[in-house]
């Protein structure tokens, strides 16, 4: 028998959303061609949950009572022989949110970080470091209660994080040393949906519908056709001036084999992060905090090439704006950069709490692709018709990936049993 203290509204086109913030409460969404309207709280009333109240939850399509599968915490249609899988409210919220905060803020943060770079190329050093220890003084002031609360999720853990994370960085921009152009480096980098699908299906047993198969591939090859046409202008219109380049075939062996290594390393790690906040629970802000301060260490071998830069900003133009004539610009695009950088970072790890590895992979690799569209307009490039080509199978990925293109709701992903 199951039994739950529960707030629910019962209605007999409704299916059950399971609150999960703190305390187990249940609420009512339509679904099917009513599932646009929304939650509403206020209806509430306080009932009990168990197998004798099913008899109000009945199947949108045939009208009969939904049987609860307690192994896999369904809703289970005999009659179309369908599951309806028990969401979760308060997450599809966050989510949502987290996802928006994610291409506004990591979008912008692209912005003022092409705005530095331009000015003050080879800067990346002190931009990283100040957006690791803005990082680290907020969850050290707000999560940790200035050292006070102790780690839920093991140290030991987060140290793998950061080595992981230290290895994908160092990797990605070594490789350029290896006679890899920025194309290539792109492009291999928009493999990340692919990888993570892989590496789910190996390592964590997943099953994913042919559908989604689809929409991976649709979105990845959306992205790579994009970055070719955008790069590809470029390539024409310097191909009188610029310099061939004739590196030797084992160089550029090198060099893919440490993109693929970063790439194969990125999509292990949001795996991992996946494994510890099912075993740990969900800590965002505790993770955010320890995987940026336990590298600040690090940045002590670089701070001749951070000094020499923070000088560089000093020497900046003020913005011609009103109480900002005192203040060199490049300090404000980098505080900016820091702002939007922190809002970009925390909403990916509320998403890497509240979804699976691979849908925070999609919701990065579609602000990738935002991103480039935008740097597109602002920079003026040509949009052509490759480009559209490339957009319509993203977006069409996309639509594809969420389920609006799918024939019907069913559970989508399922886990093999391993002895």
């Amino acid at each position: 028998m199951l039994k739950r203290t529960a707030t629910a509204f019962l209605h007999k086109r409704c299916l059950p959303l399971i609150h999960n913030d703190g305390t187990q409460r249940l609420g009512f969404c339509t679904y099917g061609p009513d599932a646009s309207q929304p939650f509403d709280a206020t209806q509430d009333v306080p009932v009990t949950f168990d197998e004798e109240n099913l008899k109000f939850i009945v199947c949108p399509v045939t009208k009969k009572p939904l049987r609860y599968d307690s192994a896999r915490n369904v809703l289970v249609s005999d009659e179309l022989g369908k599951a309806f899988p028990i969401q979760n409210v308060a997450m599809a919220i966050h989510v949502i949110v987290a996802t928006v905060f994610v291409f506004l803020g990591c979008c912008t943060n692209v912005f003022f970080l092409e705005l530095l770079v331009k000015e003050h190329p080879g800067c990346t050093n002190l931009i990283t470091f100040s957006q690791f220890l803005f990082i680290a003084i907020e969850g050290f002031v707000f999560t940790t209660k200035f050292g006070k609360r102790r780690p839920v999720i093991p140290l030991k853990h987060y140290v793998t994080l950061v080595v992981m994370c230290f290895l994908v960085s160092v990797s990605n921009n070594h490789a350029l040393s290896y006679d890899i152009s920025m194309p290539l480096h792109m492009i291999f980098k928009s493999g990340s949906l692919i990888a993570n699908m892989v590496l789910a299906i190996i390592l964590q047993k997943r099953r994913y519908p042919l559908f989604k198969h689809l929409a991976v591939y649709m979105i990845t090859l959306g992205i790579v056709i994009c970055t070719i046409a955008s790069v590809g202008g470029g390539k024409a219109k310097e191909a009188g001036t610029a310099k061939t380049e004739d590196g030797s075939v084992y160089t550029k062996c090198v060099g893919i084999g440490l993109l693929l290594f970063a790439l194969l390393l990125s999509a292990r790690m949001g795996i991992y992060q996946e494994t510890l906040y099912a075993r740990h629970g969900k800590h965002p802000r505790e993770s955010l905090f320890y995987v940026h301060a336990l590298p600040l260490p690090g940045f002590l071998l670089l701070v001749p090439n951070i000094y020499s830069h923070a000088v560089l900003f000093n020497q900046s133009a003020p913005l011609p704006f009103p109480m900002l004539e005192i203040i060199p610009r490049s300090w404000i695009y980098l505080l900016l950069n820091v702002i939007t950088q922190y809002v970009c970072i925390r909403s990916v790890y509320v998403l890497t709490t509240e979804c699976s590895s691979l849908t925070v992979t999609l919701v990065i690799t579609l602000r990738k692709f935002v991103s480039l569209l935008l740097s597109i307009y602002y920079f003026q490039n040509p949009f052509t018709l490759i480009h559209w080509f490339g957009t319509v199978l993203v977006f069409a990925g996309t639509l594809l990936f969420t389920g609006v293109l799918s024939p019907a709701p069913t559970v989508t992903e399922s886990r093999l049993k391993t002895q």
